[in-house]
């Protein structure tokens, strides 16, 4: 090869070069891209909340139906609901009108609330049954772990935490609020 260069004349040198640098590149290239595999085939998924779909607040006539379906298993007459969403109405904290409630309806013969030991007997059913019962949805793992955590850590035979307080959480959960 050195004799082919020494035959060529200079102009010729340079074209030479210029043709086998372009010729290793144009071969080497191609032979560089990295190949790109898919290891996993990942399925996109949200990442919002369980309650994110909740955004339109209840009616107090909403609230109360709602509230005594979910305690007694059987609806009020529209007569009923109408006169206690008009008390929660002339009270000025709502806060403390849905706390009434929902103490009246707790004291009030015939609420469908599982026993303490009934409770305790299956915590996974109880925590899966009151999120059902409440917020319309199952609760994620990290809900179910914190509450079992909870109630297990809280539950003791002279303790307070009893079904009933647990329901009325729920029943004055922001999350319930909403539709």
């Amino acid at each position: 090869m050195k004799n082919l260069i020494l035959h060529l004349n200079r102009g010729s040198k340079s074209k030479f070069f210029f043709i086998l640098v372009t010729a290793f590149f144009v071969i080497t290239l191609p032979a560089c891209k990295k190949e790109e595999k898919k290891l996993f085939d990942v399925n996109e998924t949200g990442i919002l909340p369980p309650n994110s779909g909740k955004n339109k607040l209840k009616t107090n006539e909403q609230y109360v139906a709602i509230l005594h379906a979910n305690l007694f298993q059987y609806a009020l007459s529209a007569n009923q609901i109408f006169e206690i969403g008009q008390c929660m109405e002339s009270i000025g904290d709502q806060e403390l009108a849905r706390e009434v409630v929902i103490s009246n309806f707790m004291n009030k013969p015939g609420t469908i609330i599982p026993s303490k030991s009934q409770m305790t007997a299956d915590l996974d059913f109880f925590i899966t049954d009151t999120y059902i019962r409440f917020l319309v949805r199952k609760p994620t793992e990290a809900e179910k772990t914190y509450f079992e955590n909870y109630l297990l850590a809280n539950i003791t035979p002279t303790d307070t935490i009893m079904p009933e307080l647990v329901y009325i959480s729920f029943a004055l959960s922001n999350e319930y609020m909403y539709y």
